[in-house]
């Protein structure tokens, strides 16, 4: 890093499909830009040329549960390498869609995969490395469930999942919650946007005035 750039912080946008994140994102990025800041705003799975291949793969593919998630952390690994390290070196801000809080929450609390296997992957793949701030949106699967289909496009194959599923990954998202309060954040979703909105960036004016 050249003397004189600021390392840049990492913010992630957590919760079950249909809780909103996607606008409160757009909301973020254009209230970190207002303020100055340079924002690299990307996603996961995806981010590279690699990853987007990947995330084809991981939203259509059937595959095994523990392919599932080593994919999961391949893309991730791409993704630190080519995006989310440079980019914070470089003193920018990176906004992403998710990150490893959503593999435990999907392939570990959905899907029932080894914690001991999700750490060890982590462990490999960004030891002591986490965003600097993760905000969850927190929304029921049935009102969930009610966005999605308000929205008119096809399911991918986690989307499709059972409500079941979807009540196991809230949970698990809120287990990753309290386990690490300073980090991140849970936001009630069922909420209308603007409301939604002036909490999330309240909490990122808290962080960093």
């Amino acid at each position: 890093m050249s003397e004189g750039v600021t390392k840049g912080r990492f913010i992630t946008f957590e919760g079950i499909d249909g809780a909103g994140k996607s606008s409160q994102i757009a909301a973020l990025v254009a209230h970190l830009e207002g303020k100055g800041r340079v924002v690299d705003q990307t996603r996961e799975p995806g981010g590279t040329e690699l990853g987007e291949r990947l995330r084809e793969l991981l939203l259509h593919q059937p595959m095994h549960l523990e392919t599932e998630a080593m994919l999961m952390f391949a893309a991730r690994r791409e993704h630190l390498a080519v995006r989310i390290r440079p980019a914070l070196d470089a003193g920018r801000w990176v906004v992403s869609d998710r990150f490893s809080d959503a593999t435990y929450a999907y392939q570990v609390g959905g899907r029932g995969l080894d914690p001991a296997k999700f750490a060890a992957l982590e462990q490999w793949v960004h030891p002591g490395f986490q965003p600097d701030l993760t905000l969850v949106f927190d929304l029921s699967p049935e009102r969930a469930a009610q966005r999605l289909a308000g929205t008119g496009n096809a399911p991918d194959r986690f989307e499709r999942e059972r409500r079941d599923f979807f009540e196991r990954v809230r949970g698990a998202y809120l287990e990753r919650a309290a386990a690490d309060p300073g980090r991140v954040r849970v936001i009630d979703a069922d909420r209308d946007p603007a409301t939604i909105r002036g909490e999330m960036l309240a909490i990122v004016e808290e962080r960093w005035p």
